[in-house]
């Protein structure tokens, strides 16, 4: 970068488009092009005084040679190509018209979101993938009741109201109370088809099969190594300083509080939403908002480019709606 001058970011619209069976429209960069020969989403430059939208109508329109509604926002991603900035702006397609078809010559396809893993992509686009594979919600597990079983009956009713990712948290266990406790959860999860990580050290996540671990800010501070058999590693962060270091350090989600007032935490007033869109916006991986939220808010995260919402009682059967 001549004289040390930064260089404005290139702004992007891309598009994720859903055919009938879910699968999500692909296509592969021309061998001629920068990244040629990887996979993207469809979409292109925003040009100077457009929007996010109206971008994306024209890029798919002169792409793929068809007519689209542009939906809700679903993550934007900063990223750095040696001296290129890029910033992705990715929407949902609500809606389209037409049969898409590579207008520039380039190779298209449709796959699930875990197909996605299998092929070759621009690193900007990784974030983009694991936003799909992720849901919108994420459980932490409370501490009560302290019987083992009625704790399990409850994690059982929000998984059968739809929860597909939980994070084992029970700091207050011995390790033995804990793997047991994490082996009868992993069964309850298997039942849902839910993933499960832990707030826990890495042996002990992977004593009770857990699908990756979860880092507590105190983990994150002294820079972890993401274990090598975790498919999922989330952490928590407070700032846009942490959410970086958490992107840094391989994790593939992160959860960013307190965004309001809880009545765990009382003497914390919160982030506000304002501020939770602000950094979120400079985040290089998918975040849940947590902190006095539920389902309800859901659509307010994802509209301050969040993933969905992390909570404990505000995802429970007997709190729906109630903020953590």
């Amino acid at each position: 970068m001549a004289g040390g001058v930064v260089p404005e970011p290139i702004h992007v619209a891309a598009g994720v488009l859903r055919g009938g069976d879910g699968r999500v429209l692909v296509q592969c960069r021309p061998k001629h092009l920068d990244h040629g020969g990887l996979w993207e989403f469809p979409g292109g430059k925003i040009e100077p005084g457009e929007s996010v939208a109206a971008a994306l109508v024209r890029e798919l329109a002169e792409e793929l040679g068809i007519r689209i509604q542009p939906g809700a926002l679903r993550i934007r991603v900063p990223w750095t190509y040696g001296h290129r900035r890029v910033v992705l702006h990715v929407l949902d397609v609500a809606e389209w018209s037409g049969q898409p078809h590579g207008r520039e010559g380039q190779s298209l396809d449709w796959l699930t979101a875990e197909e996605m893993g299998g092929r070759a992509w621009p690193a900007a686009n990784w974030p983009i993938i694991r936003s799909l594979q992720l849901p919108d919600r994420y459980l932490i597990t409370p501490a009560e009741p302290t019987d083992e079983a009625a704790w399990l009956d409850r994690v059982d009713a929000a998984l059968a109201l739809g929860v597909r990712l939980v994070q084992l948290r029970r700091p207050d266990l011995d390790p033995a109370a804990w793997v047991r406790l994490g082996r009868a959860l992993r069964a309850r999860c298997d039942a849902h088809g839910a993933r499960l990580l832990a707030n826990a050290p890495a042996e002990q996540a992977r004593a009770v099969g857990a699908d990756g671990v979860h880092w507590s800010s105190r983990a994150l501070e002294a820079g972890p190594e993401r274990p090598h058999w975790a498919r999922w590693v989330g952490a928590s962060c407070h700032d846009a300083g942490e959410l970086e270091r958490a992107a840094a350090c391989g994790a593939d989600f992160a959860v960013l509080s307190p965004v309001q007032w809880t009545a765990s935490h009382p003497e914390q007033t919160g982030m506000g939403w304002a501020c939770f869109a602000e950094w979120v916006a400079g985040a290089r991986l998918p975040v849940y908002a947590l902190g006095g939220v539920g389902p309800a808010d859901i659509a307010r995260a994802r509209s301050c480019g969040g993933q969905g919402v992390a909570a404990i009682r505000g995802l429970l059967a007997d709190h729906a709606g109630a903020g953590v």
